[in-house]
Parts: structure tokens; sequence; C-alpha cells
């Protein structure tokens, strides 16, 4: 007796949603995206601001990206996110669609809907694709958790922390300078 083979999406399949809608693609699988919030917002202005300004003072060939953007995490057409903030080093993996390949730096900003995903599903997918650090940004429990995957290590830290970022030696972002209401 043959199996039933399950129904796997594609990148194609993200690209046919309706305007507006926004998901994700994770092994096949699709997952929805609800609005991020106003604070949530804040939260990825305020750190695309901080690296942006860093990269910017120091040269070199990184890009930071907010969502929406485009990360299609393996070679084949089942893998498709929306970090909330990417980190690129390697320009080679830039195009005008997004990102082909992990970028060097990632930080999902959790919202009561996405929890699961952030600190589960996401952590392991990241790591496995060869993202270098993962970052999950956690206002409701005043935590930063900062998995840096190449030392194999993972730190927590609060919105009273510098919070140091391990693709840049001599870089922290200072939470506690973050004016969120």
């Amino acid at each position: 007796m043959a199996l039933a083979k399950e129904s796997l999406f594609t990148t194609k399949d993200i690209y046919d949603l309706p305007e507006g809608e926004r998901a994700e693609l994770i092994d096949g699988q699709i997952y929805y995206m609800a609005p991020p919030s106003r604070r949530h917002q804040d939260l990825v202005l305020k750190l695309c601001q901080a690296i942006a300004n860093y990269i910017d003072r120091k040269g070199g060939p990184c890009r930071v990206y907010p969502a929406p953007f485009a990360v299609f995490l393996s070679h084949d057409d089942t893998d498709y996110v929306e970090p909330d903030i990417s980190i690129i080093c390697d320009i080679d993996k830039l195009d005008d669609k997004g990102c082909s390949g992990a970028p060097d730096w990632i930080a999902e900003i959790v919202s009561p809907a996405s929890r699961r995903m952030d600190y589960f599903v996401k952590l392991f997918k990241y790591r496995s694709a060869g993202v270098r650090e993962y970052w999950i940004v956690d206002a409701a429990k005043n935590r930063i958790t900062v998995w840096n995957f190449d030392e194999d290590s993972m730190e927590d830290y609060t919105f009273a922390d510098a919070v140091p970022m391990g693709i840049y030696k001599d870089f922290s972002i200072d939470f506690s300078g973050f004016d969120l209401q």
C-alpha cells in the first residue's frame, strides 16, 4: 500500500499569496505572520540604526536589512524567511530578490504569535543553515538571548545591558539607551 505524499509548499506559493499577506516557508511548510506591533517596529528601528551607524563608521562590505527582506536559506525552493533584521557580509549572496544563503547575523523580535517559531523552529533552522549569530529579543521577558554559533555559546542579557556582537569584536548595542514606550 502506497503512503500519501505530504504536500510541500515552495517559494512560488509564497509569491502567489494575496497582496499584503505575509508568510515564511520552512522545510516546505507555510507559517503565516501577523502584523508587527508598534513596539516591535521601534525595536527593529533602534537596532538597525545602531548597526547601520557602526557599519558606516567602520566601512567594509556588510549590509543590514530590516524585514520585509527575503532570505532564501537553502538552495532549493522550500525555505524562505523574513528575519526582523539581517546582516550579510558576503555581498555575493545579495541580489534584487534578497539574500541567497545564510546571513552572518539575524535578530528576531519576539511577539506573542512568534514565540515558538523564534525560540525553537528558527533557532534550529538558522543554526543548520550556517547563520553565525542569532539574537532573540524578547521585550515581554526583558531578555536578549544571543546564540553565537561560531563559538557554540549562548548568553542571556537584559534591556539594562550593553550586548556584545560576536561578528564584530569591537561593537556592543546598549539596550539601556533605547527609549521604548
